[in-house]
C-alpha cells in the first residue's frame, strides 16, 4: 500500500486518480480547497473504510498549503501529484496584459507546486515520485499563439520539476512534469480528445514505472517524452 497526495482533487483527472489509487488499496490523502463542497469525494471517502481522508489546501497561500500538509500526519508519502492549477486569461495579451492575473497565476501554477514540494519533502524518501501537472502549451515545440500567461507558468514549472530532480538526486526522490493531454475537464472543454479517466489511467501508469533515470524529465500521459 502506497501513501499518496494529491492536490486539486476535488474535480475532474485528481479525482479520478483518487479513484485509481483507492482500487489498488492505496491511502489517499486529497487535498483540495474546499472539501465540504466536493460532494463525489465526499462520498468516496465515507466508503473508503480510511483509506481517503479529505483536507483543505489551496495551494496558493503559504499557510493553508502548511496546514494542510500537517493534517495528513507524519507517515511517509511515496507519490506527491501536483494537479492544482488555473489558466487565467487564455486570449493574446500581447497588446496588452493583465499582470494581476499574471501573479494570480503564476502563484498557482509555480509557486503552488513548490509550496506542496516543500511542505511534504521531509517526508519523501528514496524511491518517492513527484508528479507535476505541465502542459504541452508551456513547451518551446508548442507553435500556436495565445495563452501567454498560461503557457509561461507552466514553461517555468517544468524547468522548476528539473530544478527538483537534480537537486533530490541524492535523496533518491524521482521528479517530473507531465502533460495529461487535452481533457474533457472544465479547463479543456467538452470537445476535448480525452475523458478525466482516460488521461488519469494513463498518468498512474507512467508514475508506476518512473525509475530514477526518468526524474527530470516531461512526458506525455501515455508515457511517451516530450520534449520541451
Amino acid at each position: 500500500m502506497a501513501n499518496v497526495a494529491i492536490t486539486g482533487a476535488g474535480r475532474g483527472i485528481a479525482l479520478e486518480l483518487v479513484k485509481l489509487h483507492l482500487a489498488k488499496g492505496d491511502h489517499v490523502h486529497a487535498l483540495l480547497r474546499d472539501p465540504d463542497g466536493a460532494a463525489e469525494l465526499n462520498k468516496l471517502a465515507a466508503e473508503s473504510g480510511g483509506l481517503v481522508t479529505l483536507h483543505a489546501m489551496d495551494v496558493a497561500d503559504d499557510a493553508s498549503v502548511k496546514a494542510g500538509a500537517a493534517q495528513t500526519g507524519e507517515g511517509a508519502i511515496d507519490v506527491l501529484y501536483n494537479v492544482a492549477g488555473v489558466s487565467g486569461n487564455t486570449e493574446t495579451e500581447l497588446e496588452s496584459a493583465d499582470f494581476a492575473d499574471w501573479l494570480e497565476v503564476f502563484n498557482t501554477n509555480v509557486n503552488g507546486p513548490m509550496r506542496v514540494f516543500q511542505a511534504f519533502l521531509p517526508r519523501l524518501g528514496s524511491g518517492a515520485k513527484v508528479v507535476s501537472f505541465g502542459s504541452q502549451v508551456g513547451a518551446s515545440t508548442w507553435p500556436y499563439p495565445g495563452y501567454e500567461v498560461y503557457a509561461a507558468s507552466k514553461a517555468a514549472l517544468h524547468r522548476l520539476m528539473l530544478s527538483i530532480a537534480l537537486g533530490t538526486k541524492d535523496r533518491g526522490i524521482i521528479a517530473i512534469s507531465v502533460h495529461p493531454g487535452w481533457v474533457q475537464t472544465q479547463m479543456g472543454g467538452p470537445q476535448a480528445d480525452l475523458t478525466p479517466r482516460e488521461s488519469a489511467e494513463g498518468i498512474a501508469a507512467l508514475t508506476s514505472s518512473l525509475t530514477p533515470e526518468m526524474s527530470g524529465g516531461f512526458y506525455k500521459w501515455n508515457g511517451e517524452p516530450h520534449a520541451w
